[in-house]
């Protein structure tokens, strides 16, 4: 006898989400960028960026977009967030989307999550047309690079993003 898989779950996030996105944003860097920060460092960047109050605001906030995928058992593996570009980049015109945030437990990596996610932010972005879309992308995940490269985007700056006081080189993608 064998299992029938139930798919997994993905849809638009609300406000009554801003709890399960505020821990599972939070868990998701951890796991993702952890060893790369000092424990004050990330405690401090995890408060401010994944703090509950952010998080009800991007949820409520009329220009953005998150998302949520959950487990066949309801639980919550990954997310996205999309919304207009703040990226310190000249060329940034208003009405310039970004995918700000894509990320899926190490868990649940694999079999095209990530993609659904992201395929689902870049659709939003573009629901009213094509515009130029922008991703900051941490200048040593090549994975995420190369992924965007085969998307259309190209780096056209960099910038330092802080975590605590650890500054991060990012490069700044666009497309479009």
């Amino acid at each position: 006898m064998t299992d029938t898989l139930r798919p997994d779950h993905l849809r638009r996030a609300t406000i009554e989400d801003a709890d399960t996105l505020s821990s599972l944003g939070a868990r998701t860097f951890t796991e993702t960028f952890a060893h790369l920060y000092p424990p004050e460092d990330l405690e401090t960047f995890l408060a401010y960026a994944y703090g509950l109050e952010r998080t009800r605001n991007d949820l409520s906030h009329p220009d953005k977009a998150s998302w949520i995928l959950e487990d066949a058992d309801g639980e919550a593996i990954g997310y996205a967030l999309a919304g207009p570009c703040d990226l310190p980049h000249d060329d940034v015109k208003p009405g310039d989307g970004e995918l700000k945030r894509v990320y899926v437990l190490k868990s649940h990596q694999g079999g095209g999550r990530g993609s659904r996610l992201l395929n689902t932010a870049l659709e939003w972005l573009e629901k009213d047309g094509r515009r130029p879309l922008w991703i900051g992308v941490w200048s040593e995940n090549f994975g995420a690079q190369r992924l965007y490269g085969r998307l259309g985007f190209e780096k056209v700056g960099e910038y330092h993003f802080p975590v605590g006081e650890t500054r991060d080189l990012e490069f700044i993608l666009r497309r479009g």
